[in-house]
């Protein structure tokens, strides 16, 4: 069977996007013609829609295959034995060793191969898949057939990765996001796909999306009218919960992001080979020898049997080193040495060519210099994003950033909008990708400031004061304690200060942000259409200082963000400033007629 898309899969750029097979004659080759297709934005030809498509009153469309069973690529006899090497390592050294490498276990090692590649044979003979009428079908039919159906209209976004054998081969591995959570046991995965085939099926699935997105629109825009002739634009915005002028606002702003745009494929940022540079300022890459070494340690531990590596000799290694203090330092200070290095390697292996654009109500990044991978998300799921800074990156100006989108697993890989790289830009390039935060950030009240150095320091103060008695009433050796505990009391001092300055939240009458954290600061940005709801809480000691904590509940990202200690009167007023009709009725103005308060003094019974 071919490979590619079979005749008339031609690709290309036209306004941005990709040429689409014999969209010009109807649906063609693996675009099933839906009801609504003919609408504005869903490739449709500007006037007249698709040609002899049907409307969204027509008659239902006969689900029908759209194009014939397709197998992945052969190549996959290759990636597939040696991706199977590292679980038959240890079995073929076992056989070998066992064996004493004589002529039958080389014979026995050589058949557990062979069986790897009949098996590799069987599983590409026997998988197919196809685009039956509106969904895609994944056939395995070894034993038993299993069939997993996935509706086009659930694709929310399709990523494309080539790791390096795959890259050497030309061929890639697709993986479709139906906004399951990222579990691969409910996605969809073609692990073994050409290059060509893989662009082909993305567009394919993609243009279902946009689709999808413009019956929507055309939906919405019929319910509007509907609205207005019968003069029930109150009545609709009062069962929503949502001010008219709010849904207005709302609809506006998620017009520009609506999947089905047929703006030209616009490019956001492109990442200077000088900026690998940044590398070492990124904590997680600057510790990777350690990482290295004690990754090491543990393989030579939990594997060392297997290759007759008797523990005592590692155990005796280690003490035979710790013994001669001079090697010691050397591997330490080379480590040390090696730290800004190996992360300039990391930073570059994981980030080489980062690319940020946005095509046919997608945001598209792709990045990587072993395995190339390009993550799709679909625009018109993106609530906000969230700005990361670690100590160092603070101090050198630098920051990071997360889309927060609906529907998305693995957001810390796939959701990543911007690398390492100075905070100006990054804040540029993702406030034009998805959209500024407008206002500054309020601050906290001075409670908050107290109960974040005292959170820094009396923990400290306590282990200190017990090493401190313990040392003399009864052994000297708790000084050891004593020491590095009162040092950690006073560095808790600037500590605390930090994260106070960290706290802040506002709202500029389109999107929320909340900020807190020193270690690791992070600012979210999110859309008030997101909010679904919030939970405004009191620990003891908060009811003590006077202050509170208020969480958006978001129907994306980490699934709520949370503003750290407010003020009690400003907290509820803060959810009431983003969502007025949930909130108002439950507070009334304070004496000085400046704030509001819960009615109730104390939480809001939402």
């Amino acid at each position: 069977m071919p490979d590619g898309g079979g005749p008339g899969a031609s690709h290309g750029q036209a306004g941005g996007g990709p040429v689409l097979p014999y969209v010009q004659g109807g649906a063609g080759p693996g675009f099933p013609r839906v009801p609504g297709d003919d609408v504005a934005g869903a490739g449709a030809v500007p006037g007249g829609g698709l040609p002899g498509a049907r409307g969204l009153e027509g008659a239902p469309v006969e689900r029908t295959p759209t194009e014939r069973p397709l197998r992945l690529s052969p190549k996959v006899l290759l990636t597939d034995p040696i991706r199977m090497l590292p679980s038959l390592l240890l079995p073929l050294a076992g056989v070998l060793f066992l064996g004493g490498f004589s002529p039958g276990s080389f014979v026995w090692a050589a058949t557990a191969v062979a069986g790897s590649v009949v098996f590799a044979a069987v599983r590409w003979l026997t998988f197919t898949y196809q685009i039956v009428g509106d969904r895609l079908e994944l056939t395995r039919s070894l034993i038993s057939r299993s069939v997993r159906t996935i509706p086009l209209e659930r694709i929310r976004g399709v990523d494309i990765s080539a790791p390096p054998l795959h890259r050497l081969l030309g061929i890639a591995v697709l993986r479709i996001d139906t906004g399951a959570g990222g579990d691969e046991k409910q996605e969809g995965e073609l692990d073994g796909v050409t290059v060509e085939e893989g662009e082909r099926l993305k567009a394919v699935l993609l243009w279902h999306a946009r689709a999808r997105t413009a019956r929507r629109v055309q939906a919405r825009g019929a319910v509007s009218a509907a609205g207005v002739a019968s003069g029930s634009d109150e009545l609709v915005s009062g069962a929503s919960g949502v001010p008219a002028g709010a849904r207005e606002e709302a609809a506006g702003s998620s017009t520009r992001h609506e999947v089905g745009d047929t703006t030209p494929e616009r490019v956001f940022f492109v990442m200077p080979r000088k900026w690998l540079a940044y590398g070492p300022l990124s904590g997680a890459y600057l510790l990777t020898p350690f990482a290295l070494v004690a990754g090491a340690v543990g393989l030579a531990f939990q594997w060392g049997s297997e290759f007759r590596i008797d523990r005592r000799v590692v155990v005796g290694a280690g003490e035979w080193i710790w013994e001669h203090p001079p090697l010691l330092v050397a591997a330490l200070i080379l480590l040390v040495l090696a730290m800004p290095v190996i992360a300039v390697i990391m930073y570059a292996v994981f980030n080489w060519d980062f690319t940020l654009r946005a095509s046919e109500g997608y945001l598209i990044a792709g990045r990587g210099l072993i395995t190339r991978r390009s993550v799709s998300l679909e625009r018109r799921r993106v609530r906000g994003f969230e700005f990361v800074e670690g100590p160092a990156e603070r101090r050198a100006g630098l920051g990071r950033a997360w889309a927060i989108v609906t529907g998305l697993g693995d957001s810390e890989t796939r959701g990543q909008l911007m690398p390492v790289a100075p905070r100006d830009i990054v804040l540029d390039v993702v406030g034009e990708a998805i959209g500024p935060i407008a206002a500054g950030l309020r601050p906290h009240p001075p409670a908050a400031r107290r109960r974040r150095l005292f959170r820094a320091i009396f923990p400290w103060l306590v282990i200190a004061a017990c090493a401190v008695t313990a040392a003399l009433l009864w052994s000297g050796f708790w000084w050891v304690l004593a020491a590095p505990a009162l040092l950690l009391a006073l560095l808790g001092v600037p500590l605390g200060l930090d994260r106070y300055r960290s706290l802040g939240h506002t709202y500029d009458g389109s999107r929320l942000s909340v900020r807190s954290g020193s270690l690791r600061r992070s600012q979210a940005v999110v859309e008030q259409r997101a909010v679904v709801g919030w939970t405004l809480s009191q620990t003891w000691f908060q009811r003590r200082a006077g202050l509170l904590t208020v969480t958006a509940g978001v129907g994306a990202g980490t699934g709520g963000y949370a503003a750290l200690d407010v003020g009690e009167a400003e907290g509820p007023a803060f959810a009431a400033e983003v969502t007025p009709v949930w909130l108002t009725p439950f507070l009334v103005p304070d004496t000085s007629g400046t704030r509001e308060t819960p009615t109730s003094g104390g939480p809001l019974p939402l």
